[in-house]
């Protein structure tokens, strides 16, 4: 089999293909062959195979100001929205906590009484002895129960006009009077 090119003709004993040229050093033709590059080289720049390089559609693009202002907007409204709800949740518990300790402190008071024939003189009796209970078996309440659970203290008054005794929960503003977590509550109710 002869092959032609231009510097004349060659005669070769191995069966080639026709149309590729062999990298020969006589051949005035270029061949088409790639030359390993080394991966780390710093002077060539690291080649993707076409099937691995990122196209224009697959690139993801970042977030814009716009949008990250508006998520921003979103989580503060609803984080005010959750804010709301767990403070009206932590009111509701703190209200009927206060009514809870009121009955407490109210059987507390009726103990101090069976011990000394009548109710405390002021709440701090309860905690302390004072010097008029002669069978003092207290003390009755700790000195943190006798405030409510916004730290206001309990209305006590002795005698009482509903009873022996009027101890009063005024809920969360601390005052007489008012509605809601602010209404009052008394032992007598």
């Amino acid at each position: 089999m002869t092959m032609t090119t231009r510097a004349g003709t060659r005669a070769s004993g191995l069966g080639t293909r026709q149309g590729a040229a062999s990298p020969s050093f006589g051949c005035l033709r270029t061949a088409r062959f790639s030359v390993p590059v080394a991966r780390n080289s710093p002077r060539t720049p690291r080649a993707f195979p076409e099937s691995r390089a990122p196209s224009p559609e697959s690139r993801q693009r970042g977030f814009t100001l716009l949008e990250m202002l508006a998520v921003i907007v979103l989580i503060g409204i609803i984080g005010t929205i959750v804010v709301r709800q767990v403070g009206r949740s932590v009111d509701k518990g703190k209200y009927g906590a206060g009514k809870a300790q009121l009955t407490t402190l109210s059987q507390d008071i009726d103990s101090y009484s069976l011990d000394n024939g009548t109710p405390p003189q002021q709440l701090a009796d309860l905690a302390t002895r004072p010097a008029n209970a002669p069978n003092w078996q207290g003390p009755y309440a700790k000195a943190s129960q006798l405030k409510d659970p916004w730290g206001h203290a309990f209305g006590y008054k002795y005698p009482g006009d509903h009873g022996n005794y009027d101890l009063i929960f005024y809920g969360q503003d601390g005052r007489p009077g008012g509605d809601g977590y602010n209404a009052d509550v008394g032992n007598w109710q």
